[in-house]
């Protein structure tokens, strides 16, 4: 049975999104702090973000920024991007 849930764990920061109820037979890290939880058949059955937190504010305000700079379902040129950049700086952590 397929089971769609998701929980967070204050005190380490950890966002799990469970999207099947099988066992966990394996996991592959996608990216720093991202780990994709998979079934014995290689499906993916799980999700698990560490530093969740940071990871959703940044990602985001990734997306806000794209879209102040007009850079959302438009191609631009390279000089187009980076004159934007400077027009709109991203904030230093």
């Amino acid at each position: 049975m397929n089971k769609t849930s998701m929980m967070y764990f204050d005190k380490d920061d950890v966002l799990h999104l469970a999207i099947s109820d099988e066992p966990e037979a394996g996991s592959v890290e996608i990216s720093p702090g991202i780990t994709a939880e998979l079934n014995v058949k290689g499906d993916l059955i799980g999700i698990e973000i560490l530093h969740a937190s940071r990871f959703i504010r940044d990602s985001v305000m990734e997306s806000v920024q794209a879209k102040m700079l007009g850079l959302v379902g438009e191609r631009h040129t390279v000089t187009q991007v980076a004159e934007s950049a400077e027009a709109y700086p991203y904030p230093q952590k």
